[in-house]
């Protein structure tokens, strides 16, 4: 059974964008990160500078210069996509011409935020921007941060211009996601991890996940397993990875969280800006029990898959913000 990638990949990771001690942009960290990402993890594709990647405390110039040094580092085997989202359309077409001059490969671009702006003032919005380059553009329907919604009508108009792509689907509304799916070419992707399997399975092309910082072959298991047929299995697996998922992406911020892990590990991330704070030894040490839980639960899955029957792990009461029912039985 061939596995459908769409314009953006199929398994994107929503990259953190490591600092220094001194909360500056560590340019070595982000080149490692995103080796690890694709290489070990099974990446096709990184998101730079979105939500995760802490794109309203980074300035312009730190965001040139991740996206070059990332595509330098793994372009040629992964397709980086660039966020260059805000509220003003001027500021957006110019990060969107840098990051094309850049290398990046496709754009994100969120909804303009704050000043609430109609749905007619949106689609000149976005279609502006879509005019200013020749890359492919990914819509980021977030209204829970941004105020405003992308309208399924909204939605239809925009897919009729050739260079919007897709939707990194944030909104929570899969009546609004299964109708532009069906009526028009975008490609959905499941913004929100507890999504990808849910999107996938009704026709997405994918997930841009915040938890993949951390458990890229875990999230990608979950799509693998599914894509191989084996929907059984997918959905076990999608079960063992949901007490993590809810522990990031609750609580706090999923940056907040995904840093607190790799840097626990030892890997690339730092702290966060302000006025983010950094996640406390409590929070991390149950995010760490979590995320090993996770990762036996998915070895043992493997195993299963292999024909050998292994019990897999419990997490502790309490490891977790609320423990979610299933798991790999």
């Amino acid at each position: 059974m061939p596995i459908l990638t769409g314009p953006f990949g199929r398994v994107a990771a929503a990259m953190v964008t490591p600092f220094d001690e001194a909360g500056e942009l560590d340019i070595e960290g982000a080149r490692r990160l995103a080796v690890r990402l694709v290489d070990e993890g099974g990446c096709d594709a990184l998101v730079l500078s979105g939500t995760t990647g802490e794109s309203p405390t980074t300035s312009d110039e730190e965001k040139s210069a991740l996206v070059r040094a990332v595509v330098a580092e793994v372009g040629d085997r992964a397709r980086i996509v660039a966020g260059v989202g805000s509220s003003d359309t001027r500021r957006t077409v110019a990060l969107a011409r840098d990051a094309e001059a850049c290398g990046a490969d496709g754009l994100l671009v969120v909804t303009p935020y704050y000043s609430r702006p109609t749905q007619e003032a949106v689609v000149h919005h976005l279609r502006t921007v879509a005019d200013a380059t020749g890359l492919p553009m990914m819509l980021y329907d977030i209204p829970g941060r941004t105020g405003t919604a992308l309208t399924t009508a909204t939605l239809l108009r925009l897919a009729a211009h050739p260079r919007i792509r897709g939707v990194k689907d944030c909104a929570y509304d899969l009546l609004k996601s299964s109708r532009v799916m069906a009526e028009t070419g975008l490609a959905y992707y499941a913004g929100c991890d507890e999504f990808a399997l849910p999107l996938r399975a009704i026709g997405g092309a994918g997930c841009v996940s915040t938890v993949a910082n951390v458990a890229a072959p875990l999230v990608r298991g979950v799509l693998d397993a599914y894509d191989a047929g084996d929907r059984a299995s997918a959905a076990r697996r999608h079960r063992a990875l949901a007490p993590l998922t809810e522990a990031v992406m609750t609580g706090q911020p999923g940056t907040v969280a995904v840093k607190a892990l790799l840097n626990a590990r030892g890997l690339p991330a730092g702290p966060v800006r302000g006025p983010l704070l950094d996640a406390d030894a409590g929070l991390t040490a149950r995010l760490l029990e979590l995320l090993a839980c996770a990762e036996a639960r998915a070895e043992a899955e493997a195993r299963t898959a292999d024909g050998a029957a292994v019990p897999a792990p419990e997490p502790a009461v309490g490891a977790g913000a609320a423990a979610m029912p299933g798991g790999i039985p």
